[in-house]
């Protein structure tokens, strides 16, 4: 409970999510490029396909939140690299039970499922990174 209390919403903190949010938005336009491209062109499983456009957004996403988002030079890169991919990995698995429940029990355009999920994991997302893969 305390970690979650960890943090203080200052201007500071609202930059970095607004920030976050941008990255975000990149990785987005790179998930749904590699998603639809493998979906759409290459006729591979629409999860397989979306796991891959959510791992290369990862690392995109990690490259430019370390530097840009957190400003963080941390020498440890592997060992804070591999938090961030842990945490991607809850944010996938949590994606596709949101995809799944959206359009394949709802019935929700596949599309806009993915959207609704990343929107829900991207707090996740954040709020994972700033208390534990970029602090100090």
């Amino acid at each position: 409970m305390t970690a979650i209390l960890a943090f203080k919403f200052n201007d500071a903190f609202l930059f970095k999510f607004l920030k976050f949010g941008v990255v975000g938005f990149s990785g987005l336009i790179v998930d749904f490029s590699i998603t639809w491209i493998c979906k759409e062109k290459l006729k591979i499983h629409k999860y397989i396909s979306s796991s891959l456009g959510f791992v290369v957004a990862t690392g995109t996403n990690y490259t430019l939140n370390r530097y840009w988002t957190f400003n963080n030079h941390n020498p440890a890169t592997i060992i804070q690299f591999g938090k961030f991919f842990v945490i991607s990995l809850v944010g996938l698995a949590l994606s596709n039970i949101l995809i799944y429940l959206l359009n394949d029990k709802l019935k929700w355009n596949f599309y806009v499922a993915k959207a609704c999920a990343i929107v829900i994991v991207s707090l996740w997302n954040f709020f994972a990174n700033y208390l534990y893969t970029f602090t100090g």
